[in-house]
């Protein structure tokens, strides 16, 4: 499936994100602290792969314009919480017929559920539902944009995104560390799918990418 962190209004092609793992590898250490081993390793590994897009944003003007660097990198986020990590089961859709996502250029993408996924964070049962664009040739990514309590203040008013490799058990990694603005954050000549009402929690989600504010 193609990216949809955002397309250009003034070129067709869509431009994917750097290489960055969607389900995470948990490593044990022998070494005692008085943080567990797999809490550590799973910080470093979600603090390394950060510095990587960092790295790549930096090393180009695309999403970032040249002229923006300074002020955007390196990228804003919420401290790292695992318990932001949590199982999510995905309930397949009844339907399978498109809908209409609107963008932030008016325009609208023509997607597909997939189905919804079900989850409890921080004690609360949650819904999200995770799509499809029409027409994508790789159906084994799903999209799952969402708006939370802090869109608007401390994160991009526009929602969030979270990817997810589809998985034959229909268990999934809902990992809210990992989760990013769309391009039209950085740039406003991105094309950036708007979360749904669907889409929209009610809570206060504390993690992942976060919009960069004045020191």
């Amino acid at each position: 499936m193609m990216s949809l962190v955002g397309t250009t209004t003034n070129r067709a092609r869509r431009f994917s994100l750097p290489a960055l793992p969607a389900l995470l590898a948990l490593i044990f250490s022998a070494c005692s602290t008085a943080t567990p081993p797999d809490a550590r390793d799973y910080a470093a590994k979600l603090t390394a792969d950060r510095a990587a897009k960092d790295a790549a944003f930096a090393a180009s003007d695309d999403p970032i314009p040249g002229n923006r660097h300074a002020e955007l990198l390196p990228l804003a986020y919420f401290p790292i919480d695992p318990d932001y990590d949590v199982p999510a089961a995905l309930k397949p859709a009844e339907s399978s017929a498109p809908m209409k996502m609107p963008t932030s250029t008016g325009t609208q993408r023509d997607m597909r559920r997939v189905g919804t996924l079900e989850f409890t964070l921080k004690g609360q049962p949650l819904t999200l539902t995770a799509f499809v664009e029409v027409g994508a040739t790789d159906l084994n990514r799903l999209f799952v944009p969402f708006k939370d309590a802090t869109a608007g203040t401390e994160t991009y008013g526009g929602g969030r995104y979270l990817d997810l490799d589809r998985t034959a058990t229909n268990l999934y990694d809902l990992d809210f560390n990992r989760a990013y603005n769309p391009y039209c954050y950085f740039n406003a000549t991105y094309e950036c799918p708007i979360p749904p009402p669907e889409s929209r929690l009610k809570v206060a989600v504390t993690a992942g990418e976060k919009v960069k504010t004045e020191k």
